[in-house]
């Protein structure tokens, strides 16, 4: 048999294309609309209604921009609710832009460290290569988010606002990524020269300054201090003075960092249910508080901690592959939104596991559950979901996910720990499973 594509092969797939009328009419609308806009269900809107038995009250939708940072705009959308509540505010937003100054500088200490960790290695070696690719891309995970959050502490969005380059980062990386691997060379240059790690570390610290220097320039030079004014609901002005973004967090969010666990849904053959894992070389805050680290469990205990939390009045921050089968303008995460293998007439049918085990999915963005619609049996039949993509976006910036597509995309919830049964909790506990950096439970949102 040929190896190659024939004469005779490609006349065949012509006319078996000719025979079929219904090739023609999605030729036509395919190439005059695009493929989402010509396989959308007009139907699927109709059995997706923005409407939910039950409902966590939120604030106004935010936005991200052109930037990566949906893991920290989903965490504080939970964080602001309690200083919402503290201060009775009709809304308020955080500075994302402050975490992601820090977030950008321990991401490129952790790039350098692990340099330094790997210099033995050869630079075209699998980890090496890898850990280059993308040294400080603007994605995280919740573990990531709460090292920083240990360390650095909050800030109100006034105080740190918003700037060009926070919006749109790609500038920004391109040169730091430029930079860092810069450094990795002279690192190896020095080592072969006979440079001692020691000495190789005394450079990082110029290294880590010049790094600085463009976060500053970039972002603005992040509070030490500050004084932050409000009005609330009622019109009651309120003064907090001169107080650190660590006395913030503490005072006025007041979460214990230590109760938050991640939970995900692994269903691959080296990711047995009931254990803890970590990935290597994943991380931004070196020897921080909070290493990475998730329990894996089925999808229907994931659904059912989700809902225990939201009966209980908080939402859920979690991550799935929000690219996958989605309509983004009008705000829909459903599996029957897009009815692209009508279109092409051909199935799409891997399971979640193989989607995992061949590189077709993985988490990419990060949201927060804030509702759910129930049956009379208690079961999920769709979900609300605050994004971070501006309210020119389904629902006033909310989305609608039905269950089917929460079970296939979705890969990681963070939960309070008492929502856990006592052998989740000791599940929990256990060391860690190592994975390779590679891994799709490595990805960040």
């Amino acid at each position: 048999m040929k190896t190659e594509i024939t004469a005779k092969e490609l006349k065949k797939f012509g006319d078996d294309f000719a025979k079929e009328r219904v090739n023609k009419v999605a030729m036509n609308a395919v190439t005059s609309n695009g493929i989402n806009a010509a396989a959308k269900n007009p139907e699927a809107k109709a059995r997706n209604r923005f409407g939910f038995s039950v409902e966590v009250e939120t604030g106004k939708v935010c936005d991200q921009k052109k930037s990566g940072r949906c893991w920290m705009f989903a965490s504080y959308n939970l964080m602001r609710l309690e200083i919402m509540k503290k201060l009775n505010l009709e809304n308020m937003e955080l500075s994302q832009n402050y975490p992601m100054f820090y977030d950008k500088l321990e991401k490129s200490n952790y790039f350098l460290e692990s340099m330094l960790e790997l210099i033995d290695e050869p630079v075209d070696s699998r980890v090496v290569s890898f850990l280059l690719q993308d040294p400080v891309q603007d994605g995280g995970q919740w573990d990531m988010f709460r090292s920083l959050t240990y360390k650095y502490g909050v800030v109100p969005k006034e105080i740190m606002p918003e700037t060009e380059v926070s919006s749109n980062t790609t500038e920004m990386d391109t040169y730091l990524t430029t930079k860092l691997r810069e450094f990795a060379s002279v690192f190896r240059k020095e080592y072969a020269a006979g440079a001692s790690i020691k000495q190789l570390r005394e450079m990082k610290h110029e290294m880590m300054d010049t790094v600085y220097r463009i976060l500053c320039i970039c972002l603005g030079k992040p509070p030490v201090r500050f004084t932050w004014e409000v009005r609330d609901k009622d019109k009651k002005f309120t003064k907090v003075e001169n107080i650190t973004p660590q006395e913030f967090f503490e005072q006025y969010v007041g979460w214990d960092l230590d109760d938050y666990v991640t939970v995900i849904n692994a269903p691959t053959e080296d990711k047995p249910y009931g254990r803890t894992f970590t990935v290597q070389f994943l991380g931004s805050v070196r020897n921080g508080r909070y290493p990475v680290k998730y329990l894996n469990l089925p999808m229907d205990d994931l659904r059912k901690l989700t809902i225990k939390q939201l009966k209980d009045g908080h939402a859920v921050w979690f991550g799935s592959d929000v690219g996958q089968f989605s309509e983004r303008k009008g705000g829909y995460l459903t599996s029957d939104i897009l009815e692209v293998g009508q279109l092409f007439s051909t199935a799409f049918g891997m399971t979640k596991e193989e989607r995992l085990n061949y590189g077709d999915s993985c988490m990419t963005h990060a949201m927060v559950i804030s509702g759910v619609d129930l049956d009379e049996n208690g079961k999920p039949l769709r979900w609300k979901v605050e994004n971070s993509w501006g309210e020119d976006v389904g629902e006033k910036g909310y989305y609608v996910m039905d269950d089917e597509w929460f079970g296939e995309y979705a890969f990681q919830i963070l939960l309070h720990k008492k929502y856990l049964s006592k052998t989740q909790k000791k599940q929990f506990e256990a060391d860690p499973i190592l994975l390779k950096p590679w891994d799709p439970m490595g990805s960040l949102a």
